[in-house]
């Protein structure tokens, strides 16, 4: 089976924990693209501005080798890993 990390926008707050821990380099924090944004729940619009709009993105996610690694150590618990389509 294969998987794929999904960042919840509205809970991570770009602490780049995801970033170190990861061996296969999926994830960068990246500023946030304001269509992005627009989705977000208000408290997670609060979250993306005290953090300067700055939050993880999988942006590899093909190169995940579901290790769990980055769902064990984000400290916002914003991580989680889905089955690939």
């Amino acid at each position: 089976m294969s998987v794929r990390p999904v960042v919840d926008l509205n809970r991570c707050e770009g602490k780049a924990v995801c970033v170190a821990v990861c061996p296969y380099k999926v994830f960068e924090v990246q500023l946030i693209a304001p269509a992005q944004a627009g989705r977000l729940t208000l408290a997670g619009r609060l979250r993306r501005l005290l953090h300067g709009g700055r939050q993880a993105v999988a942006v590899r996610s093909t190169d995940c080798h579901a290790c769990g690694l980055c769902v064990k150590e984000c400290p916002e618990e914003a991580i989680r890993l889905v089955k690939a389509d």
